[in-house]
């Protein structure tokens, strides 16, 4: 009966942590370039109990002869692992010529896992560490450089930072900045071929475990890519979607709950009645 209070208890902690999970991706529904995280739910090993028919037998752990199967015991769930979902956003129209939305046309795709390469803006902090995005929600600050609402500088195809002396300027689809009539740099699109080995910091940012930086997208024959100014590319948080996925794990808690509430009630009953006996 303990055991049972413990696979109770285990189910709940998931799902609590399931809804935070999708919470979060509830309140970033509209954040640019923010990518939804997916949770993977695993059940601990099951334990299979058997019957020993004869009692002088002695219990050796093994498969006796003569004993009977009972059925597997599971032990609870958890939460595994989550990863984020980074399937291209919808395109919204801002007018802000320092909005940039960075659409994927042709990334590669690993034949063995099947794992899909992902795009990401490259942009550093104060102390010179490499951060990657797909927020395009840019600015210029007031030293005249391009960052992101964070502070972070968006670096250009030679990793340097953007000086942009106006807000009039253009941008083309290959990346390339226009000021008064000339090229004043060309933003630069890193590819990572595992996304999901980057870890999330949030803000919309991630960084790679070693600290390595990403290998950049210009120049590389199987990658095509458009970026688009005066658009920001949408979470690609499904709210529908979600609201359902958070009731299914409210409900699921109920569940593990009553049953929790049920092992109690029998407990109370065996330790105040059956133990007067």
């Amino acid at each position: 009966m303990l055991r049972g209070f413990y696979t109770a208890a285990s189910g709940m902690l998931t799902q609590q942590k399931m809804t935070e999970l999708l919470t979060n991706n509830m309140a970033n529904a509209n954040t640019p370039g923010f990518k939804a995280d997916q949770a993977s739910v695993r059940a601990f090993p099951e334990l299979l109990l058997q019957r020993i028919n004869n009692p002088g037998v002695p219990n050796t752990g093994v498969q006796l002869p003569g004993g009977r199967t009972i059925g597997a015991l599971n032990s609870g769930a958890y939460l595994q692992e989550t990863i984020p979902n980074f399937i291209q956003g919808d395109l919204q129209d801002t007018g802000r010529k320092t909005d940039i939305a960075l659409q994927d046309l042709n990334v590669p795709i690993n034949v063995q896992t099947g794992q899909r390469s992902s795009l990401f803006f490259h942009v550093q902090d104060a102390n010179g560490e490499s951060r990657y995005t797909r927020n395009g929600n840019f600015t210029i600050d007031g030293q005249g450089f391009l960052t992101t609402n964070e502070g972070f500088y968006v670096l250009n195809e030679n990793n340097e930072r953007i000086m942009i002396n106006s807000g009039d300027f253009t941008l083309q689809e290959d990346g390339t900045i226009i000021e008064n009539n000339q090229a004043i740099g060309r933003l630069n699109i890193v590819l990572a071929e595992n996304p999901n080995a980057l870890v999330k910091e949030g803000n919309g940012l991630f960084r790679t475990e070693d600290g390595q930086a990403l290998q950049t997208a210009i120049g590389n024959e199987d990658v095509a890519y458009s970026l688009k100014q005066g658009f920001v590319e949408r979470s690609n948080v499904d709210a529908a979607q979600t609201m359902t996925q958070m009731l299914t794990a409210f409900r699921a808690f109920e569940a593990n709950q009553k049953v929790l509430q049920a092992y109690d009630k029998s407990m109370d009953k065996a330790v105040n009645e059956i133990g007067r006996l």
